[in-house]
């Protein structure tokens, strides 16, 4: 054999050998990697081969699968009343990421969970049956508040007190899912949603942090009464009328100039939603101390898992006593999700404790074999005391009997609230942000449920927007749906 005969096959055997090598790479050490891939066909062919598992409402699937008409893709997702229940499943796409609780339990609903497997499904490498998910949403209280906020953009969150079950979570305006399903038709369906100026894809009950306005002054009045700088929401308070902010030449006004702000107790400074006193509570408390109070609630906390990752509500830190002041009203650089405020009226309506608000009540195999069981109150956490939750809800009640919640008023349960109208920007120049937050107690079963609403814009004149004239209807009309005999 020549020279160059015997170098040119020592080349082609090296290349062989690299070959070899990058093949036994590619397999053992990337191959996971690529097989997880989202660009990886291969996932999708697989996940949509059979249909998905299903998430459950009540006792029934809100969500099916439906067989497709060509194409690699066996089936598609289908969704029961889909608007309605949006903000709770999201959705699962053939051409986009899923969502919400289909994104949290992706694994499960498509069969490739590890605990799903028999030991069959391991022998023979078969897809294990996919499993369910069951929430605790009441689809009563579900319709009722979708459809109280109607044509309005808003939210509403309707918590169970003493098990911490979320049994509304509605965001609107809402989108149908199914239009998402089919990757053939996905595409233009996005740009529509994504187009959209109302957003119909963002959940504002879970992540959509405003500045919550006079619902926030809840936490000013606990921490005040916790701190003991007010011995009882009955106690007059140190409150000029007008309250000039700390550092600087501006009167803080109230919205009703006829209101007895000056020197008001808690229980009226409530019941007039009187800025006054809340501001200049926050700042005789400190920050810190309303922040340590607000953070007990649940703000702050930037894994507020339901399971869905709720957005962080915030209560500023480093400000000077003039901004201090305006948080105390629930302004400057205070912002809250629908749900944090609910969180904030569940735990008042508790007693002083919070149980851990979930939305999924157990996850279970294809044979109804229960995977994960969330216990009612597995996670509860005193965020008050006992009397100071008890003084609270007088005072609330105070509001709707007698103050800015007349509203919320129902026949058959003891309610207490509290209302908010939140500044929208430069100067107030845009339409104010309306809340109401709220409890309500069944006189005949003693059942409570906590809601909290926001509306964010509507169609309403700006001298009609008010917590009580657009938010407590809704807040009602969940708590009627709740405590239903």
């Amino acid at each position: 054999m020549n020279k160059t005969i015997r170098h040119a096959s020592v080349f082609i055997l090296l290349l062989v050998f690299a070959l070899l090598v990058r093949a036994t790479w590619v397999q053992f050490h990337e191959g996971r990697a690529l097989a997880d891939d989202s660009d990886n066909r291969r996932n999708a062919i697989e996940t949509y081969a059979e249909p998905l598992g299903d998430i459950i409402v009540a006792g029934e699937p809100v969500t099916g699968s439906a067989r497709t008409e060509g194409g690699d893709l066996a089936h598609k997702r289908t969704y029961e009343n889909g608007p309605l229940y949006a903000a709770v499943t999201g959705y699962a796409s053939q051409a986009y990421a899923p969502t919400q609780l289909e994104g949290i339990y992706e694994d499960v609903l498509n069969g490739t969970d590890p605990r799903l497997k028999t030991v069959m499904d391991t022998v023979t490498d078969r897809r294990a049956d996919p499993g369910d998910v069951v929430t605790t949403v009441d689809p009563a209280v579900q319709k009722a508040a979708y459809e109280a906020l109607g044509d309005k953009k808003g939210a509403a969150v309707a918590i169970d007190p003493k098990t911490g079950r979320i049994l509304a979570a509605v965001s609107t305006p809402s989108y149908d899912p199914t239009a998402l399903t089919d990757a053939n038709t996905a595409g233009e369906a996005w740009r529509k949603l994504t187009g959209d100026p109302d957003k119909p894809l963002t959940n504002r009950a879970l992540r959509q942090p405003l500045p919550p306005g006079s619902t926030f002054k809840l936490v000013v009045a606990a921490a005040a009464l916790e701190d003991g700088l007010y011995t009882s929401v009955d106690a007059r308070t140190d409150s000029p009328d007008p309250y000039t902010l700390p550092g600087t030449v501006t009167d803080l006004t109230n919205e009703n100039p006829d209101a007895p702000c000056e020197d008001a107790s808690i229980r009226v400074a409530l019941q007039y939603s009187c800025n006054n006193v809340f501001a200049k509570m926050a700042v005789d408390l400190g920050q810190d101390k309303v922040r340590a109070t607000a953070e007990k609630f649940g703000f702050n906390d930037e894994k507020q898992d339901v399971p869905v990752r709720a957005h962080t509500s915030v209560y500023p830190s480093d400000m000077v006593p003039s901004q201090t002041a305006l948080t105390g009203i629930g302004q400057f650089d205070v912002t809250a999700t629908p749900l944090q405020m609910a969180m904030v009226t569940a735990a008042l309506a508790n007693d002083g404790e919070l149980v851990w608000p979930h939305m999924v009540s157990r996850v279970t195999d294809g044979d109804g074999d229960v995977l994960e069981d969330h216990d009612d109150g597995a996670a509860t956490k005193r965020i008050v005391s006992s009397s100071t939750a008890e003084q609270l809800r007088s005072a609330m009640e105070t509001v709707v009997e007698e103050g800015t919640g007349t509203n919320a008023r129902m026949s058959g349960a003891t309610v207490g609230g509290k209302t908010g109208t939140a500044q929208h920007g430069e100067n107030n120049s845009k339409m104010p942000y309306a809340w109401f937050t709220s409890y309500a107690t069944s006189d005949s079963t003693g059942e409570q449920v906590a809601v909290a609403v926001m509306v964010e814009q509507s169609d309403a004149a700006r001298s009609e927007i008010s917590g009580n004239g657009l938010a407590a209807p809704v807040a009602r009309a969940a708590m009627e749906a709740a405590l239903r005999d």
